[in-house]
């Protein structure tokens, strides 16, 4: 995976050529939810990413996030690492497809691994198809289909839904789905959502959790984001 550590590098370096933009988020969640599994023990997060994207359709970006995997993981950052192509739209459809690398600073069991994905969207509507031969360096197949739809609502609000099925020879008899229903508001420069997150898991019932390590109960999250350079209008 030293490939494409280098590719996202040389792209985020070229950042001056034209026909390309940077852009950075900042985001504080009350819990970093991943796929509806708490990563930090159902404590806050403070994320952050920088993307680059040209005019062809080509982006690369990283992402990272604080974590908690309890008292047997050093490390206490998640780092991930992505780059893309997507095209159409325009009032039809859209697709996208790219490759992520998940990598955790400091960990000394570090169980890095790369996942890719293929995605459409139509409109408010996005189904995206996940899948790794290597879950958490585990050496073992994951997939991943996701649905999501984004509505415009009065008064700045947004309605955002979301559906995910996790399977595959990772998972054995504990596939599950994951959902939330999630409104938004955007004040400003800034975008703030409230969303409850579930899953179709009984509590406590998956080889997930222990006490809040990895929780995948029913919960409320509220996040607050900005992206620069904020727009001047």
């Amino acid at each position: 995976m030293r490939g494409l550590k280098a590719i996202a590098a040389v792209l985020l370096l070229t950042t001056g050529v034209a026909n390309a933009q940077v852009s950075g988020t900042v985001t504080a969640v009350s819990d970093y939810s991943f796929r509806a599994i708490s990563l930090t023990s159902l404590d806050p997060a403070l994320q952050g990413s920088i993307d680059w994207a040209h005019d062809s359709g080509f982006y690369a970006g990283a992402w990272a996030s604080n974590i908690d995997y309890g008292p047997g993981v050093d490390g206490d950052i998640e780092l991930d690492l992505y780059l893309g192509i997507g095209g159409g739209a325009e009032g039809g459809i859209g697709w996208d497809v790219g490759l992520v690398y998940y990598t955790y600073l400091g960990a000394d069991n570090p169980n890095v691994y790369p996942e890719a994905w293929v995605g459409l969207t139509y409109a408010m509507f996005k189904l995206k198809q996940w899948y790794t031969n290597d879950y958490v360096g585990a050496d073992v197949d994951s997939y991943y289909t996701e649905a999501n739809a984004s509505f415009e609502l009065p008064a700045a609000f947004g309605l955002n839904l979301h559906a995910g099925y996790n399977y595959g020879d990772a998972f054995g008899d504990s596939e599950y789905i994951d959902y939330y229903v999630g409104v938004a508001y955007s004040v400003g420069n800034f975008n703030l959502e409230l969303k409850y997150v579930d899953t179709d898991l009984d509590d406590n019932d998956s080889f997930f959790v222990k006490d809040d390590l990895f929780n995948t109960e029913g919960r409320a999250i509220f996040s607050v984001s900005t992206t620069f350079p904020w727009s001047s209008e």
